[in-house]
């Protein structure tokens, strides 16, 4: 099989694409539903869920895996895969939903993930770079937010509670429909004229108060760059004060803050759980930056940003349509990273492809990373804000992956697997399947039927396959065969298509269950996670968590879901310990609030929010064909 990206453009040049208007009426899209943007994509009008409200939704299938290699298992590929195989293969009416990839790991280790072989999104170097935009938007979004932030600061340390109120609301000058929602806010009138409000209006409204030692609020950017996890701003000859202190002394106003990727910014998150414009304008006027020193919540609102933001994402929540190698249509939206972020496509993507796909229809949607971190979050947060029912879950498992997990050698990119993982080694092998078992017996927590999809890699021997495959069915997966789709395609994931379809027939969806109660406390819900699906003994919080927790709590947060970032490499914090570990804690770092998006996020162990590069990251060998203008060396 050559090169992904040599795929791809062979795809595109020698057997061509269908218009992207013909891949939207495969699944009955109308021509103004569907909104191109080039040759090989369009954005999707959210009318066509609207339009189509009474009619049934299909089958609801999430793809996820087993703790992986730094190579990744093939999850996005087997997505591709399967909804190729139940599309092109047995013909159902199917829709893949997957997220676009982040620039970070495109750049970086992991490659892009518009799938491999022939099991992908094509133009794959369209999917892997800039697509419609949707990250750009969330991260002039984010930024947009901090410059705000950085600059409310800046102002309310350098002028008076009355110069400020007057610089915000001018002679003349209506106030503005963002300010309106802050005087509702505090009781005041919002239609009430500046020059009528009492002094304790005036300083109830213009000043925020926001103490710097609670901003949770980072900038982002799509790279992966480790330089940026901790800097300073305001360092520049102009950004000073004048000390309340000492008379004509000038203090310099920074801070200390960072970066996050932008894929694992909470405006990325409301963008995935948005059901509308309208109510994504309302998550994203309701995130919280800080908290003032009277322990009140600073909102995007507050600062007036919340309207900006939503006209900068007023686009990104359409999802894009695009295609598959052979031609079933994919809807991409929302971003990845669920070992830091939610990690799964999006509410409107998932909810418009199963009213297009019908009720025998098809609606495969991607939850990212290991399912102890991206198949939890789908259930626990995604699918309680979205109501939807899967009757599914495939995990994918490697021969390669639970060698690894049985006491294997390090797997590292750039470097040649070592014999045990290219030779047969039954014995390594079996021990390793604990982990795929303990997957399994998580997604069986939840009320839907488990199917194993065993994805083949050249070297895999059939004793292997065969070892995978009992060992899941033993651990009660409804079904695990073996998957070779990314050298065959769809016809190789004929098999696995076969069997999703009869595990979902013999699931009506109304056995689907949460893990855990949003009513209980913060601590209790980690320690649900943390012990359930982790397999932890219990959870450690420091000292910051525990202040932030009473924080949240009496802010009104306390009964939010919870969106855990720890390392996808292991069931504990620890990367290193691979199997299904025991006897380990989860320690929780820090809590941040995404009160806008819906959920309470603790940091985990080690992990961090923005990854950094490799010696020799992946573009080294990127570069463009100057006759062509085509890309080269994408995988």
């Amino acid at each position: 099989v050559p090169s992904d990206i040599e795929v791809s453009q062979q795809i595109v040049k020698e057997v061509g694409l269908l218009s992207i208007v013909e891949v939207g009426k495969q699944v009955g899209l109308t021509e103004d539903e569907v909104i191109q943007w080039g040759i090989a994509k369009a954005k999707v009008s959210l009318s066509a869920r609207e339009s189509r409200k009474d009619q049934p939704d299909g089958n609801y299938v999430v793809v996820t895996g087993i703790n992986p290699t730094p190579l990744g298992e093939g999850k996005s590929t087997t997505t591709i895969g399967l909804a190729q195989g139940l599309g092109a293969i047995l013909g159902k009416k199917t829709i893949a939903c997957i997220r676009q990839p982040s620039q970070g790991p495109t750049f970086g280790i992991k490659g892009g993930a518009a799938g491999g072989g022939y099991a992908q999104v094509v133009p794959m170097e369209e999917f892997n770079l800039h697509l419609t935009g949707d990250i750009h938007a969330v991260t002039a979004a984010n930024n947009l937010l901090a410059a705000a932030l950085e600059t409310r600061l800046f102002h309310e340390a350098s002028q008076s509670d009355e110069a400020l109120f007057r610089r915000l609301c001018p002679d003349g000058k209506e106030v503005s429909p963002a300010m309106k929602r802050r005087l509702k806010k505090l009781g005041i009138d919002p239609n009430k004229k500046p020059s009528d409000f009492t002094a304790e209006e005036k300083s109830a409204f213009a000043p925020l108060d926001i103490d710097p030692s609670t901003v949770t609020w980072q900038r982002v950017l799509d790279t992966c760059d480790r330089h940026l996890r901790c800097v300073t701003v305001g360092q520049g000859a102009k950004e000073t004060v004048k000390s309340k202190e000492k008379e004509g002394e000038r203090l310099q106003h920074d801070r200390k803050t960072g970066f996050d990727i932008t894929v694992a910014s909470e405006v990325m998150a409301v963008l995935a759980l948005s059901r509308d414009l309208a109510d994504m304008r309302e998550k994203l006027g309701a995130m919280v930056v800080g908290y003032s020193r009277a322990g009140t919540p600073v909102t995007a609102d507050d600062l007036g940003c919340g309207g900006a933001l939503t006209v900068l994402m007023k686009d990104a929540i359409m999802p894009t349509l695009m295609q598959t190698v052979e031609r079933t249509p994919v809807l991409v939206h929302a971003g990845p990273f669920a070992n830091i972020a939610t990690g799964n496509s999006s509410v409107v993507a998932d909810e418009i492809a199963l009213k297009l796909v019908g009720k025998d229809g098809y609606c495969v949607t991607e939850a990212g990373f290991g399912a102890d971190i991206g198949m939890e979050k789908f259930f626990n947060i995604k699918c309680r804000y979205s109501g939807l029912k899967p009757k599914a879950a495939v995990i994918v498992a490697t021969v390669r992956a639970l060698k690894m997990h049985g006491g294997g050698p390090p797997v590292s990119a750039g470097k040649p697997l070592q014999e045990e993982y290219t030779e047969e080694n039954i014995e390594l092998l079996a021990k390793g399947c604990c982990n795929l078992q303990k997957h399994i017996e998580n997604a069986k927590k939840f009320g839907v039927n488990v199917v194993v999809a065993v994805n083949k890699f050249k070297t895999d021997t059939d004793n292997e396959i065969e070892t995978v495959k009992k060992a899941a069915m033993e651990a009660g997966a409804f079904d695990a065969v073996l998957s070779n789709h990314w050298a065959e395609g769809g016809a190789g994931a004929e098999d696995l298509a076969k069997a999703v379809d009869a595990a979902c027939k013999a699931c009506d969806g109304e056995a689907f269950k949460f893990l855990y109660d949003v009513n209980k406390s913060i601590k209790e819900k980690v320690e649900i996670i943390s012990k359930e699906i982790y397999g932890a003994d219990g959870v450690d919080f420091s000292d910051e968590a525990n202040k932030q927790i009473e924080q949240y709590e009496k802010s009104g947060f306390g009964n939010l879901p919870i969106c855990i970032a720890k390392t996808q490499y292991s069931f504990s914090c620890d990367p290193s310990a691979k199997g299904v570990p025991t006897g380990h804690r989860i320690t929780v770092r820090e809590i941040r609030s995404c009160a806008g998006a819906g959920f309470l996020y603790p940091i985990c162990g080690d992990i961090m929010t923005i990854p950094g590069l490799p010696t020799r990251p992946g573009f080294y060998d990127v570069d463009v064909d100057l006759e062509t203008g085509d890309v080269l060396g994408l995988f």
